[in-house]
């Protein structure tokens, strides 16, 4: 398969002040390094969905904005479809689609339409070819009712749909995600999952998802790489992840008195069908909840397994 993107030694460090005190240190600064990518190395095929994944501040971030020509490095190389992102950007720009879950490329008080036109415009996009698209991306992210709303009436489940089909209006073959379902309820969250992962099947997009949100990287990728600290600890499927460090479930049920039961499961042992079917032996079960360890959880026991 053909390699899309491939990083070697990718380091960022920034330079920040030190926080000083006393009247001697008043007129004088002093700075020190941050690294905040540490030697980075990975490749990614063409058509792969990727969990890009780490706690806060393990550089997930500063990779994706190296990577889309946001930032330069301190030292290392890159390519996204055979380019150097720093050095290509204007080029580049017409083969990758971005999404930052924190930032909105609508604009805020024009109708949803108006700003997807404009976008049109700025990849130079045919009139018909973008009618065409724009009608296949309306259709499959069910948005049809919200283009002639301003981006400022919508909830952020409808707006980050039309922020997705914003990042796919010139057909990228790339598409790097930032916390795409931050913020966002499990309804619209499950959604957004499925609606990514159906277009880049069809599309064969290529995929680079960063989130706090395990089920984010379940649900849409085939791959996963964890970093912390700038450094890669982890990269392979997701189901070897899955079998090394996802067996355990936390488990909350509520009884019909209101009391709330929470219990952890270890699902190499115990199945999560037959730790409820134990609970509801115990308790008259009205409501319950299964989740992931938080990623912060995984990642200890990946260093720890290390």
């Amino acid at each position: 398969m053909e390699e899309i993107i491939k990083v070697e030694q990718l380091t960022k460090k920034f330079k920040i002040q030190k926080k000083t005190s006393g009247f001697k240190n008043f007129f004088k600064s002093e700075y020190k390094n941050i690294i905040a990518v540490d030697k980075l190395s990975f490749v990614i095929k063409k058509g792969e969905r990727v969990a890009f994944i780490g706690p806060n501040g393990a550089g997930k971030s500063t990779t994706i904005k190296m990577l889309s020509s946001i930032l330069y490095p301190t030292s290392g190389t890159a390519e996204v479809m055979g380019m150097t992102p720093w050095d290509n950007r204007k080029k580049l720009s017409y083969n990758i689609g971005t999404v930052f879950g924190q930032r909105s490329q609508l604009w805020y008080n024009l109708p949803v339409q108006d700003s997807f036109a404009l976008l049109g415009k700025i990849y130079d996009i045919d009139e018909i070819k973008f009618k065409r698209r724009l009608s296949k991306l309306v259709k499959l992210f069910e948005i049809r009712d919200l283009l002639t709303h301003p981006t400022c009436s919508l909830s952020l489940g409808q707006r980050m749909r039309c922020e997705i089909v914003a990042s796919l209006i010139h057909n990228p073959q790339v598409l790097f995600l930032d916390e795409p379902t931050i913020g966002l309820d499990v309804t619209a969250k499950e959604i957004i999952r499925n609606l990514i992962k159906k277009q880049a099947l069809e599309e064969e997009t290529t995929l680079l998802l960063t989130s706090h949100d395990t089920d984010d990287m379940e649900k849409v990728c085939d791959r996963v790489i964890i970093i912390n600290k700038g450094k890669l600890i982890f990269d392979n499927t997701i189901n070897k992840l899955k079998d090394s460090y996802l067996s355990k479930k936390y488990m909350e049920v509520t009884s019909e008195s209101g009391e709330k039961i929470k219990t952890e499961v270890d699902t190499k042992e115990t199945p999560v069908k037959k730790a409820l079917e134990e609970l509801m032996k115990k308790y008259h079960v009205v409501d319950m909840t299964v989740e992931n360890p938080p990623m912060e959880e995984i990642i200890k026991e990946i260093y720890r397994r290390e």
